[in-house]
């Protein structure tokens, strides 16, 4: 009964949040910067403790494939708040609260075999999070991206539309594209650094899927990288590498997921 009233509660916020959002959107209402922080900041709240209720487990924590989504839209939401109180990020929010509410929904609803981490592992918990801090960086990167690749569109064809009067001027929405692929690749990076020390075989069976997949990303995230302060790779260019990127590190991270936890059944 408790994780469900933490679940209703979650989803209210989330609610309040994305009405809000939309409704700035589309000019009916004006949303301070405190107003959104305070909605969000209650539904992080509500959302940490469901997360604790259901992903702790007598001396570990369960990190299968429902609890590492809500685990993860946490994360996305509690970034997305921060950048929020320095960068013009309030559209990504249209992205984030639905996202949010669906994985709530989710693990209510939807059940796997449990994946435990032991609590005092530490090195495994730190490989985990920083894995965890990448997949919402890339996460907020690639709603970034989408919102640049329409936006692109809709200047070069002259449609003032109400994307375009909302979001931020093209140079500002590049560069904060960039930053977020920037920290995402660092993140990235250590968490591959700290898998090799502290994963006995990162190339095991069920984890060369994983693996192989986040590797091809991370060529691909600094192949952009490299492509915009060599050949100045912008707008639409960008917007698509960065989604090619985001989709071989979520297929990487779900895929097996999926196959392990959804279709086989196995838990560990």
């Amino acid at each position: 009964m408790g994780t469900l009233i933490l679940a209703v509660t979650t989803l209210f916020l989330y609610s309040i949040g994305t009405a809000l959002q939309a409704l700035s959107f589309r000019g009916l209402v004006n949303t301070s910067v405190a107003i959104v922080t305070l909605i969000g900041t209650l539904a992080l709240i509500s959302h940490g403790v469901l997360i604790w209720e259901t992903v702790r487990s007598q001396g570990a924590f369960n990190l299968g494939i429902f609890q590492s989504s809500v685990l993860i839209s946490w994360l996305i939401v509690a970034l997305l708040l921060i950048l929020n109180l320095r960068k013009p990020v309030q559209s990504l929010f249209l992205c984030a609260y639905p996202l949010a509410g669906m994985t709530v929904i989710f693990i209510l609803i939807f059940h796997s075999p449990p994946r435990f981490v032991a609590q005092d592992n530490w090195g495994m918990l730190s490989h985990i999070a920083l894995s965890v801090t990448a997949y919402s960086l890339f996460s907020l990167a690639a709603a970034q991206a989408l919102l640049l690749y329409f936006q692109n569109r809709q200047l070069k064809q002259n449609y003032n539309s109400q994307l375009v009067r909302n979001l931020p001027p093209l140079q500002t929405m590049e560069s904060l594209l960039f930053e977020l692929v920037w920290a995402g690749v660092i993140m990235l990076v250590l968490a591959i650094i700290t898998g090799a020390i502290f994963v006995d075989d990162l190339f095991a069976q069920d984890l060369a899927h994983k693996t192989l997949f986040s590797l091809i990303s991370l060529v691909v995230f600094v192949g952009l990288l490299i492509g915009r302060y060599t050949r100045g790779w912008r707008g639409i260019t960008a917007s698509r590498w960065t989604l090619a990127g985001c989709m071989l590190l979520m297929i990487g991270f779900y895929g097996s997921k999926l196959v392990l936890e959804l279709i086989f059944q196995r838990g560990g």
